[in-house]
Parts: C-alpha cells; structure tokens; sequence
C-alpha cells in the first residue's frame, strides 16, 4: 500500500492571552490510499485540528505533515493552494454552500475557482450529481433542500476535481439519525467503488464503523 498522508512528530499550540495551550502532541500517524479512517475522541482532544493540519488549512507549530510524499508546510502558498484543490476534497459540519447558487453551481464551483471553463466539465457534473443522487434537485437553491439534501451537494463539490483524498469534519453532526446513515453509506461507496481516501471526524460510534481503521484521540496524543 502507498501512504498519501504522513504526519511526523507533529505538535501545535495556540497562545490564548500568555498561556500556551498545547493541542497536539507529538503526532505520528500514516493513511493508506484507499484506506476509510475514522478519527474519535473527546471534545477538545483535537480532533478536527489533526484533520485541518492534515489538509493543509492550518501549519504545524511543529513536525510535518506530507502529502502524497511532499511536506505541505514549506510549500509555496500557490502549490499548497493547488494540492488543496487538486489533491483533497473537504466536508464540513455546516456545508458550506452559496445560498443563491442552485446545486449545479454549488458544485462546480471549484472549478471555476481554478479558472478552468465550466462547459468543459458538463460530463463531470452530471455524474457527481447522479453519484450523489440529486438529478432532480439539480436547479434547487439550499434553503430549498433538506439538511441531508445539502450535505450531498457538499460531498459533490468536494468530488468534483477528483481528488486522491476526502476530509470530513463531524458530516452527519447536523443530520438525524436515517439521513446520517444514508450519508455514511455514500461515504462507504465512494470509499469502496470509486477509491477515495476519506479520512472523518466525528463523535459518532456508528459512523466510525463504516470506516476500516478507527484512530482515538485524549488530551492531544494518539491513543
């Protein structure tokens, strides 16, 4: 198998007045590709933090973390910046979407970003909205849509550059029960059927399950 994240020695604190708070400590930890990992843990142990270091929103304060082989943290701001677009697809807890932009345009929205021309990409469009299942929801704005409905609009948008690797904060945290298993089971295809690397947060026993490998997190350090 080939590692498509490496996380080496890897602390970060924040300062909160004069106090240093230390979230992470002394990170160590390798993601297969193809691998589903679920990462759990207390409030406050960390575990979103690991996930945004992970994906580059955030640096290390100290350790590295690679992707793909290349340590994101002493990359130029314009690679990081394209490894994010191109390499990993993110999904949040609050969705993130445009609130007049209908599906489609929520969706193909990275593209544009990437200045790339939209008619190009009418294929691919079209099937991420199948995979996800909205084909008839395809003109709706999100205030038109279920919570479960905009979270499949997310998972679209993050699917739409193909990426190697997904990262989920806490995605079924908004949702209820029938419309968070019916969420992790499209997490569960596109991990099983399409390839993904797809590495989630969440507090959820349930979710966990559906990845391979479950990672616990207390007090910033791997359990």
């Amino acid at each position: 198998m080939n590692s498509v994240i490496q996380v080496e020695n890897m602390t970060k604190s924040f300062k909160i007045g004069s106090e240093q708070v230390d979230v992470l400590k002394g990170i160590n930890l390798s993601i297969e590709k193809g691998e589903f990992v679920s990462i759990m843990g207390p409030s406050g142990s960390g575990k979103s933090t690991l996930l945004y270091l992970m994906g580059g929103l955030d640096k290390p304060s100290s350790g590295q973390v690679k992707i793909k082989g290349k340590e994101i943290s002493i990359m130029k701001d314009k690679e990081e910046s394209l490894v994010r677009r191109k390499d990993i697809g993110f999904v949040f807890q609050f969705y993130n979407l445009i609130p007049n932009f209908n599906v489609e345009d929520n969706i193909i929205l990275p593209i544009l970003l990437d200045g790339k021309k939209q008619k190009n990409y009418r294929k691919k469009l079209d099937k991420v909205i199948e995979v996800v299942g909205l084909s008839e929801r395809r003109k709706h704005t999100p205030k038109e849509l279920s919570g479960g409905q905009q979270q499949r609009v997310a998972i679209a948008r993050a699917l739409m550059n193909d990426p190697e690797i997904i990262l989920a904060d806490e995605p079924i945290g908004n949702l209820d029960s029938k419309t968070g298993y019916e969420i992790m089971d499209l997490f569960r295809e596109i991990n099983k059927e399409k390839g993904h690397t797809i590495i989630q947060v969440t507090h959820s026993e349930e979710a966990a399950a559906y990845g391979n490998r479950t990672i616990f997190l207390k007090d910033g350090k791997l359990q």
